[in-house]
């Protein structure tokens, strides 16, 4: 299977010399093939156990001590106090 790692950098919005492309296309051949060879689950099975339910976390709100200013300095274009990122809805 050919990946077109170029073309997901670009999705992603990132930038890579060709020696990185060719490390990371290959990493991504390996692990599709890792995948593939991965045995089919028969019947209908998932492993999960009803009496021993997953519980969750409880939602607590907790009060971050980065500003926004510091929020907004990781983002690539900021405008009037927003992130701006490309239209992808015409």
């Amino acid at each position: 299977m050919k990946i077109d790692i170029n073309h997901i950098a670009k999705l992603a919005r990132l930038k890579m010399d060709e020696e990185q492309a060719e490390k990371f296309a290959r990493q991504m051949t390996d692990i599709i093939g890792m995948v593939d060879s991965l045995p089919a689950i028969e019947g209908t099975a998932t492993g999960l156990d009803p009496a021993n339910p997953m519980t969750l976390r409880p939602d607590v709100v907790v009060v971050s001590e980065t500003t926004r200013e510091e929020i907004l300095s990781n983002a690539p274009q900021v405008e009037a106090g927003c992130v701006v990122v490309p239209r992808i809805v015409e």
